[in-house]
């Protein structure tokens, strides 16, 4: 049972990486703990209510449901779960369990961060962003019609439970979506997970179990380690940020509504890469190789009418912009990256401006 910990004060947590790891569930409940509220939404529950509902014999709970969706992760939502929990008897002594993708995971979160001012919360992602990204480090938070998480706050979850069973009921596409967040590790920490993301497309899209829990358990060991180093993103955790920030711009440019975030991601991915090169602090031949290995997973959504100048100018509402100077991750090789700030506008234009001509090309 792979088992990973985030050091974070005032405690560190267990990731657990295992297939049936929801069992672990009761034992990661503190004594003492009031009533237990799970935040998911309906379509999870409906496939894996029942083995939640198992792991919790035992302990008072209730099910409250978020409808889904990027465009519905809004701050009315969150004061809509915390009225329910309300008037369902939750107490400072409960406890939230965020059991669903990325989006659930945040609400959830950002929900047990700021209830009577703060109440654990337990993660159990459902999708592949979730498990190697999403779930792990503390990130909670909101979207505003500006941009994507700008309301939030950093709450550590008691533990992260992680199965990658959970998955073959997973969807394809939102599978491939989580497929480009693994990929993003092998570019900025890892060339043995980017080799094996490479080489192996066609077990990891099959969903081959030896392979798949592999890369979940690569995946978070880097997330695990980043942000015990640097909990709140004053630094070296600013590199999982590789491909966001255009990605998110990208995805409040198209409203929420056309693409999956790990998707978003993909396309900034590309753009930062051929910014990198623009910049000129990529090594020869790395470029194409990241390139050639997010093509190995599938086509994007049509971009076709989205403008690169509107990215650009949404990139500056990022809650990575600081003091008007947007930050971008860029390559210097596969396993290795640069934080650049300040970059002329025209060369980020270019630079998004090539990534939707892949697509076109592609």
């Amino acid at each position: 049972m792979p088992t990973f910990s985030v050091k974070t004060p005032p405690r560190p947590y267990p990731c657990v990486v295992e297939r049936g790891a929801m069992e672990a569930l009761a034992r990661s409940i503190p004594e003492r703990t009031g009533k237990i509220f799970v935040v998911t939404e309906p379509r999870v529950f409906k496939l894996h209510g029942k083995a939640l509902h198992q792991a919790l014999a035992g302990h008072p709970h209730e099910v409250i449901f978020f409808p889904g969706g990027e465009e519905r992760k809004k701050l009315a939502e969150v004061e809509s779960l915390a009225e329910q929990m309300v008037v369902r008897g939750a107490d400072r002594s409960s406890l939230v369990i965020a059991f669903g993708g990325g989006i659930v995971g945040d609400l959830g979160g950002f929900l047990a961060a700021i209830f009577m001012r703060g109440i654990p919360v337990i993660q159990i992602p459902t999708t592949l962003q979730a498990q190697v990204d999403a779930a792990v480090g503390g990130k909670t938070g909101a979207n505003l019609v500006a941009g994507k998480n700008l309301i939030g706050a950093f709450h550590q979850p008691l533990a992260v439970l992680i199965d990658p069973g959970l998955l073959d009921t997973l969807p394809h596409r939102e599978y491939v979506a989580g497929l480009y967040e693994v990929i993003k590790y092998g570019v900025i920490s890892s060339p043995a997970l980017f080799d094996r993301m490479a080489h192996d497309s066609k077990k990891v899209l099959a969903k081959d179990p030896g392979v798949l829990d592999e890369i979940i358990a690569e995946s978070v060991r880097i997330k695990a380690e980043v942000v015990s180093a640097d909990e709140k993103e004053s630094g070296l955790r600013r590199i999982l940020n590789f491909g966001h920030t255009i990605g998110h711009a990208l995805e409040a440019e198209t409203k929420y509504e056309r693409l999956l975030h790990g998707e978003a991601v993909a396309f900034g991915m590309r753009a930062a890469v051929h910014l990198s090169s623009l910049v000129g602090c990529i090594r020869e031949g790395h470029a194409e190789r990241i390139l050639k290995c997010i093509d190995l997973y599938g086509e994007l959504p049509d971009l076709s009418n989205v403008d690169g100048l509107n990215l650009v100018h949404r990139t500056g509402a990022d809650k990575k912009t600081i003091q008007g100077r947007v930050h971008f991750v860029l390559v210097e090789r596969i396993g290795a990256t640069i934080i650049e700030s300040g970059l002329n506008e025209k060369m980020v234009l270019a630079a998004v401006d090539a990534a939707l001509a892949d697509l076109v090309h592609a």
